[in-house]
């Protein structure tokens, strides 16, 4: 039973914590100290569940229910062993109680023996009449296992069982995405949702199916049925918001957008939804109102900033965007994204100390991307430093063997250096690669390309 503030259920709860303060021991039953404990439980406050565990098994020491709620605290805190052999003991007393089995099952499942917790919990099914619970723990555990066909069946037998079992009915789908079956995730929905059509948790769902499938008209249909089932849903608003914006009408997309505001807290998502739609209909007053709106309702939203940074670049407005992404990377400096544009912005204003400084960090922060490395390794070579492009594209071409791009920069620059034997390797090895991007010596380092030891060496190849 769940205390409740206002009702008489919480009583027990008053006495027990008055009873902690005074250091006066009063007489609970069994049955009030399991509540107690559950609500603790249930609170997250182990500390407190466990001195309720210790008062009641001090006044009840025969309890199992109580010595269950024992087992569930030494599992809580990976106190396995203690677990397991408190376990044996309840089964000894009580071989029949289908939470010895289910306790049983989870120290399994922390140990990561999901084979052994799924074997007890089908023991366990034989034991009681309320399967449901049961069939639950198998499908999770059969998710640990990456068996998802086994989960789907069980998670099923939740939902037969229990048409308002929407975890059920996630997971279900969950397992039908990650298996690829949006047919078959259609398929079983339609058969759901023909014996429940007023489920909006369903049509939700399948509104999903059908925008996966780029199915654009279907998946209306399905959020407007949602809606009529349920008209204060949020998701399908959200969601048919989406679909709308897919079909290009953005004036409706932003009308659902913006009911979601009115039913519930204002989202982040929805705000920069509908900046983007009113950007598209060319409404920049109101794309920068909600896009504003949107980094102010979630400062660490980086769709947000990306999409006030994109919007000032559009226009060719550098200065304002470099405010932006600045402001961006002063809340979250390990953000990728934002030093791509950072460095991007800045090289169009010309200052390309900052913009090589800015993709270093990109790459410090582990984006390997081809064109991080060229873009950085060309801002070296404009900046008169060879040795660090050489090191920026040597590094590069670990992630990149044989990349001719990356060849006949090393060629120029060894070049330049006047280390004639490693220049000529490279430019070998970039012309058997690919010719085609012979040109790069030419653009990159003209007065290389002049020499006429490498034009001797770039004409044999490409007769």
């Amino acid at each position: 039973m769940e205390f409740s503030h206002d009702d008489n259920n919480n009583l027990p709860l008053t006495k027990f914590e008055s009873m902690l303060k005074t250091n006066h021991v009063l007489f609970f039953d069994s049955e009030e100290f399991e509540n107690i404990i559950h609500h603790y439980l249930n609170q997250g406050k182990i500390a407190l569940a466990k001195k309720a565990i210790k008062l009641g098994l001090d006044q009840h020491p025969t309890s199992i229910n109580l010595r269950l709620f024992k087992v569930e605290v030494f599992v809580f805190e990976d106190k396995l062993s203690e677990a397991d052999i408190l376990l044996n003991e309840l089964y000894n007393i009580d071989p029949t109680n289908e939470e010895i089995y289910i306790q049983k099952a989870n120290i399994f499942s922390k140990k990561d023996e999901h084979e052994q917790a799924i074997s007890i919990l089908k023991q366990a099914i034989q034991l009681t009449n309320d399967f449901v619970d049961l069939y639950s723990l198998i499908g999770m555990e059969y998710l640990f296992l990456d068996k998802y066909e086994d989960a789907k069946s069980y998670f099923m037998k939740c939902l037969e069982a229990d048409v308002n079992d929407y975890s059920a009915l996630y997971n279900i789908i969950y397992c039908f995405e990650f298996l690829n079956q949006n047919q078959e995730a259609i398929t079983y929905l339609n058969q759901f949702l023909d014996k429940n059509p007023y489920c909006e948790v369903a049509w939700h769902q399948l509104g999903k199916q059908y925008f996966t499938l780029k199915d654009f008209k279907k998946a209306l249909t399905a959020y407007d049925f949602a809606i009529i089932s349920d008209d204060t849903f949020v998701g399908a608003y959200l969601e048919r918001g989406k679909v709308l914006e897919q079909l290009k009408r953005y004036e409706d997309a932003i009308e659902n957008y913006t009911i979601t505001l009115k039913l519930d807290e204002p989202t982040s998502f929805a705000l920069l939804r509908i900046g983007t739609c009113y950007e598209k209909l060319d409404k920049e007053d109101l794309a920068i109102q909600y896009y504003d709106r949107t980094v102010h309702e979630d400062p660490l939203l980086d769709k947000g900033w990306i999409a006030i940074t994109k919007f000032y670049n559009k226009k060719n407005d550098y200065k304002k965007a470099l405010f932006f992404i600045n402001k961006a990377l002063n809340i979250d400096s390990e953000n990728v994204i934002y030093w791509k544009l950072y460095s991007q912005i800045n090289q169009r204003l010309k200052l390309y100390e900052e913009a090589e400084r800015g993709y270093k960090k990109t790459i410090e922060l582990g984006n390997y991307e081809l064109n991080t490395w060229l873009s950085r390794g060309d801002l070296l070579i404009k900046l008169g430093e060879p040795q660090a492009a050489i090191f920026n594209f040597e590094q590069a071409i670990e992630f990149y063997p044989e990349n001719a791009e990356l060849e006949y920069r090393l060629a120029g620059l060894y070049f330049v250096l006047k280390e004639n034997d490693k220049g000529i390797f490279y430019l070998k090895n970039g012309l058997n690669h690919n010719e085609d991007y012979a040109f790069i010596i030419e653009e990159l380092f003209p007065k290389v390309s002049n020499k006429l030891q490498i034009k001797n060496i770039i004409n044999q190849t490409l007769k």
